[in-house]
C-alpha cells in the first residue's frame, strides 16, 4: 500500500516541480526584459538631456567668439584716417612721422586691449608698431607671406589665426589696406590673444575646442589638445601651412586619434580616442572613455567650434536605473518568499515571545539588583567625599595655622635683636629730651630745635620698625596676586637688618626693579626671612661672611640666595625639606621652618630646592610665576 501510493503521487511531484521550473523562468525572463529595457531608457533620456544642455551651451561660447572676433574689426580701418600714418606711409624715411606714429600705435593698442598693431607698407615690411620700443619690435620685420597681408593687399579684408613667427605668441590676426586719394599705401594689422576664451571654457563640463579648415585644434579647454589635428594633415596641406608659417613651431601636429565608435539612437557621433595624447591620461588600453560629439559652424569663418561631453556618467545612471529595476524585481520575489514564511515566522515568533518574556523578568530583577548596589555604593563614595573636603579644610587650616607659627617663631629669634634695636633710639630719646629742655631754659632755640627734629626721626624710625613687625606677623589668607620682589626682599632684609649687623654679614642684593610675581607678598616676606636667617646662621663659623640675593626674570621668576657658609652635607640634603627635621642644637629650633616655606611656595604654583655651589656654600632657589603690575588673581 505504502509503495504504491509513493508511486501514484510521483508523476504529481514531477508535473509540480516543471510548472514551478517554467514559472520561475518566465520570471528570469521577464526580469532580465525589463532591466534591459529600463538601460536602454535610461541611456536614451540621459543623451537627450545631455545634447539639450550642450547646445545651449553652444550657443553661449559661440556667441562669445564671435563677440570676441567683432570687437576689434573695426580698428584697423580707421587707421587710415590718421594724417600721420598716410604720411609715413608716403614718406617712410622721415623720423618725425615714424616717432608719431609708433606713439600713436603704442597708445590705441593700450586703449583697446589688443596684442600688437602694426602697419605695413606695399611690400609687407613693417615700419611702425605698438611695440616698436619692445622686444621682440615688429618694426623692421616683412609679412609678406601671411595670408592676412595678401588678402589686405588684394583690396580685401584679411582674416587669420596662427603663431607669430615674432613673438612665437598665437593669436588672431586683422588687417584692411591704407588708401589715399583712391590709390592704396599699405597694409594695417592688428593682433588679437584669443587664448583667453580657453580660461572660461576650464570650467565647462565637456571639452571645448575650434578647429580650422584644416581640422588643426587652435583653442581647446584641453591644455594638451592645443595645435593637435582631428585627422592626419595631408601632404598638401602641410606644405600650405609651412609656407604661411600659420603653426610655426607648434609641434608635429599630431593627430588625436579621435575614432568614431557608434551613433547615438539620435544620431549624434560618438567617438573614444586611441593615442595617449587624444585620452590625456583618462583611462587606460582598456578603459577608454567614449565622448558624444556636437558641433556647429563660427558664422563669418571656416571653423568650427566643437563640444566633446564624456558619456561615461550617462551609462552609469542608465546602469544605476537597470540595476534599479532589478533590485526591485528581486525585492518583489523576496517579498513573495517572506509572505510564504510569514506563518511559520508567527508561530516561532510566539514560542521566542514567551521565552523573551522570561529572560526580562530575569532581567529585571538583576537590574534592581545591581541598581540597589549602585546606590549603595553612591551613598557611601559621597560620604567619603564629605569626609575628604572635612579633612582638607582641616589640613588646610592646619596649615595657616603652621605658617602663622612660622612667623611667630621667626620673630621670637628676632626679638632680641629687635629689642636691642628699640632700646637705642629710646635712650637716644631720652637724653635728647633732657638737653632740649636745658636749651630751651638757656634761650638756644635753635640747638633745641635741631634736638627736637632728631627725636622725630628716631620716632619715625621706631614706628617703622614696629609697623614691619606688625605686617610680618599679621594672620593673612593666602591671597595670590602680582607682588613687587623687590618690596618683599626690601622688607626681609629690614626686619633682619640688626642680627646682620650683629653677625657682620657682607649682603649684596641685585633685583630689577619691574621684578613682580604671583604670590602673597607677607607669606613671600615670610619666606625669605626663613631663608636668609638659615644662611646667617650657616656662616656662624666661617671667617668670609657674605651673603647675596639675586632675582633673574625669564619663564619664571628665580630668587637665589647664596651664602659662603661649608654647605649642606649629602645625608641633610635628602631630609632637607622634612618636617621636624633640623641640624641646630637643641632648642634652637623645631625643623619646621624649610617644610613650612616649601608649602607655601607650592600654593604659589612654583618651587623651593637647594644645591651647594661649586665656590662653596649653599644656594637657595625659589621660582614663582611671573606676572604684571596690572594683573589681579585672587585664590
Amino acid at each position: 500500500m505504502t509503495m504504491g501510493g509513493d508511486l501514484r503521487a510521483s508523476p504529481y511531484a514531477r508535473r509540480s516541480f516543471n510548472r514551478r521550473l517554467v514559472w520561475g523562468g518566465a520570471c528570469l525572463f521577464a526580469a532580465a526584459l525589463a532591466v534591459a529595457l529600463a538601460y536602454a531608457w535610461g541611456e536614451r533620456t540621459g543623451i537627450r538631456a545631455m545634447r539639450q544642455g550642450v547646445e545651449h551651451r553652444l550657443d553661449i561660447y559661440a556667441g562669445g567668439l564671435q563677440s570676441e572676433l567683432t570687437r576689434y574689426d573695426y580698428l584697423p580701418g580707421i587707421l587710415s584716417l590718421n594724417k600721420d600714418v598716410i604720411a609715413l606711409l608716403q614718406d617712410p624715411g622721415n623720423p618725425e612721422w615714424l616717432a608719431r606714429v609708433n606713439h600713436y600705435l603704442e597708445t590705441v593698442n593700450l586703449k583697446a586691449g589688443s596684442s600688437e598693431i602694426y602697419v605695413m607698407n606695399m611690400e609687407g615690411l613693417t615700419l611702425a608698431a605698438s611695440n616698436w620700443n619692445r622686444p621682440p619690435s615688429f618694426v623692421g620685420r616683412n609679412f609678406s607671406y601671411r595670408p592676412y597681408f595678401i588678402d589686405a593687399a588684394k583690396g580685401l579684408p584679411g582674416r587669420f589665426y596662427g603663431i607669430g613667427t615674432v613673438s612665437q605668441s598665437p593669436g588672431y590676426y586683422f588687417s584692411y589696406g591704407i588708401y589715399h586719394g583712391g590709390r592704396m599705401l599699405g597694409v594695417a594689422a592688428l593682433k588679437v590673444d584669443l587664448d583667453k576664451l580657453d580660461d572660461a571654457w576650464l570650467r565647462a563640463d565637456e571639452k571645448v575646442l575650434v578647429v580650422d579648415e584644416n581640422g588643426v585644434i587652435f583653442l581647446t579647454s584641453v591644455p594638451g589638445w592645443k595645435f593637435k589635428t582631428l585627422e592626419p594633415l595631408s601632404a598638401r596641406t602641410l606644405e600650405k601651412l609651412a609656407v604661411t608659417r600659420q603653426y610655426h613651431r607648434a609641434g608635429s601636429l599630431e593627430p588625436l586619434g579621435m575614432t568614431e565608435v557608434g551613433r547615438s539612437p539620435d544620431g549624434t557621433t560618438i567617438v573614444q580616442f586611441t593615442s595617449e595624447a587624444g585620452r590625456g591620461g583618462e583611462g587606460g588600453n582598456f578603459l577608454m572613455p567614449s565622448y558624444l560629439v556636437q558641433s556647429r559652424p563660427i558664422p563669418g569663418t571656416q571653423w568650427r567650434l566643437m563640444a566633446l561631453s564624456n558619456i561615461a556618467p550617462i551609462h552609469a545612471r542608465a546602469r544605476n536605473t537597470a540595476i534599479a529595476v532589478a533590485l526591485a524585481m528581486g525585492f518583489l520575489a523576496i517579498l513573495g518568499l517572506y509572505l510564504q514564511q510569514r506563518r511559520r515566522a508567527i508561530a516561532q515568533s510566539l514560542a521566542a515571545s514567551a521565552a523573551l518574556q522570561r529572560a526580562h523578568d530575569e532581567l529585571e530583577r538583576k537590574v534592581a539588583a545591581r541598581t540597589q548596589a549602585l546606590s549603595n555604593a553612591n551613598r557611601h563614595l559621597h560620604t567619603e567625599i564629605a569626609e575628604r573636603r572635612r579633612a582638607e579644610e582641616e589640613l588646610k587650616s592646619t596649615m595657616d595655622e603652621l605658617v602663622q607659627a612660622g612667623k611667630m617663631a621667626a620673630l621670637g629669634q628676632m626679638a632680641a635683636s629687635i629689642t636691642h634695636e628699640l632700646n637705642q633710639p629710646l635712650a637716644a630719646l631720652r637724653t635728647l629730651a633732657d638737653n632740649a629742655a636745658v636749651l630751651l631754659q638757656r634761650g638756644r632755640q635753635a640747638d633745641a630745635e635741631e634736638n627736637l627734629t632728631m627725636i622725630g626721626q628716631l620716632t619715625a624710625r621706631m614706628g617703622k620698625i614696629t609697623g614691619q613687625l606688625k605686617k610680618f606677623a599679621r594672620k593673612s589668607p593666602a591671597l595670590l596676586k602680582p607682588t613687587s620682589i623687590a618690596v618683599a626682599i626690601s622688607d626681609a632684609c629690614f626686619l633682619l637688618e640688626q642680627r646682620l649687623r650683629q653677625e657682620r654679614v657682607t649682603l649684596k642684593v641685585s633685583v630689577p626693579e619691574e621684578a613682580c610675581a604671583y604670590c602673597d607678598g607677607n607669606r613671600l616676606e615670610q619666606v625669605l626671612v626663613n631663608l636668609l636667617g638659615n644662611a646667617i646662621d650657616a656662616m656662624a663659623h666661617s671667617d668670609e661672611r657674605r651673603l647675596d640675593v639675586t632675582v633673574q626674570t625669564d619663564e619664571w621668576v628665580s630668587i637665589t640666595v647664596n651664602d659662603s657658609g661649608p654647605g649642606i652635607p649629602d645625608e641633610v640634603m635628602q631630609r632637607l625639606f622634612e618636617p621636624f627635621f633640623t641640624t641646630k642644637e637643641q632648642g634652637v629650633g623645631l625643623g619646621l621652618g624649610l617644610a613650612i616655606s616649601a608649602g607655601i611656595v607650592r600654593d604659589f604654583g612654583g618651587s623651593l630646592r637647594a644645591y651647594n655651589r661649586p665656590e662653596g656654600g649653599a644656594a637657595f632657589v625659589l621660582q614663582l610665576r611671573p606676572a604684571r603690575m596690572e594683573e589681579t588673581v585672587d585664590v
